[in-house]
């Protein structure tokens, strides 16, 4: 348990984006879509959302900062 407390810690900012990025691929699915099926993205909502996910995880995930040095000492010697 304590480890998915660490992970979630870890890496909230990815799954926001995640989840941000599923609603707004249903969204686009939903309001622009693709009437003629022929667009491999946009033609399922599955696909569209899983697409929508995958691209907000990859965006947000950019943008988590990286542990400092002292923060990597501090925990070794804390060991």
């Amino acid at each position: 348990m304590n480890n998915l407390k660490n992970i979630l810690k870890n890496n909230w900012l990815t799954l926001v984006g995640g989840i941000l990025g599923a609603a707004g691929g249903y969204l686009y699915w939903r309001f622009v879509g693709c009437a003629s099926g022929s667009c491999p993205i946009t033609s399922s909502p599955l696909i569209s959302t899983i697409w929508g996910a995958i691209m907000g995880g990859l965006l947000f995930g950019m943008f988590r900062s990286k542990p400092r040095t002292e923060d990597k000492e501090q925990k070794q010697t804390d060991d």
